[in-house]
């Protein structure tokens, strides 16, 4: 019977930033819509509210990830490049580098330097970019991805609590968008767990929690202060 392995860490790039993007959408924007319905101001302006906040937060996500990627892939670049003229200058200091790290993962000097030669052979700056470095292709730095991927994902969770303020409107307002949105969050949280390959309950209970400081925080303010904000 064949064995075969289904490995979650390949979707960590992805993952991250649409996990982060959701997240941010719904709280963020029920978190605003809670405070301003607490300050007991009209409806237009409790919508008008979160649309400013859905855009300004997309654009928000999409800018703060792409600079923050982009800057984890020009470290990653200026470190290839470094490892690129190394190999060039001096391929057998290289080798040696290699079979070191081999040695101290548990192969012998002579196996070590077998592996280091044949992986060299084979593809020498991805070797040393690998088992160095740390940089492996499936969890490089992708700056656009990302960007697109917490903007796409800020926008839809940042619907969801505009959408239940849009069809609930008046005195239970707050309480449909809480509760609605805590409902949101743990199906966000247990989806996330689950396509990372960890367990679901916790991944839930962790970000409704969370999500719940936030909105009770804001909420506070606005009925503290009773303006619009």
């Amino acid at each position: 019977m064949s064995h075969i392995e289904k490995h979650k860490s390949h979707r960590i790039g992805w993952l991250r930033a649409a996990v982060l993007g959701a997240n941010d959408g719904i709280v963020s924007t029920a978190s605003l819509i809670i405070g301003v319905a607490a300050a007991a101001t009209s409806q237009n302006e409790i919508l008008l509210a979160g649309v400013a906040g859905l855009v300004a937060g997309a654009m928000s996500m999409a800018a703060g990830e792409y600079v923050s990627v982009s800057s984890q892939a020009d470290t990653e670049k200026a470190d290839l490049e470094l490892e690129r003229r190394s190999l060039k200058n001096d391929l057998e200091f290289e080798k040696r580098e290699l079979a070191t790290i081999y040695e101290e993962r548990g192969l012998d000097s002579t196996l070590a330097r077998q592996v280091a030669e044949q992986l060299m052979a084979h593809d020498a700056l991805g070797a040393h970019a690998r088992d160095e470095l740390g940089i492996f292709e499936r969890a490089r730095a992708r700056p656009i991805q990302a960007a697109l991927s917490s903007a796409g994902t800020f926008t839809i969770g940042a619907a969801l609590p505009l959408l239940v303020a849009w069809i609930l409107p008046g005195p239970h307002l707050i309480l449909a968008v809480a509760g609605a949105c805590l409902l949101f969050l743990g199906v966000l949280g247990g989806l996330a767990a689950r396509a990372g390959g960890a367990p679901v309950l916790v991944g839930a209970l962790r970000v409704t929690f969370w999500g719940a400081l936030a909105m009770l925080a804001t909420a506070s303010v606005g009925h503290l202060f009773g303006v619009t904000v």
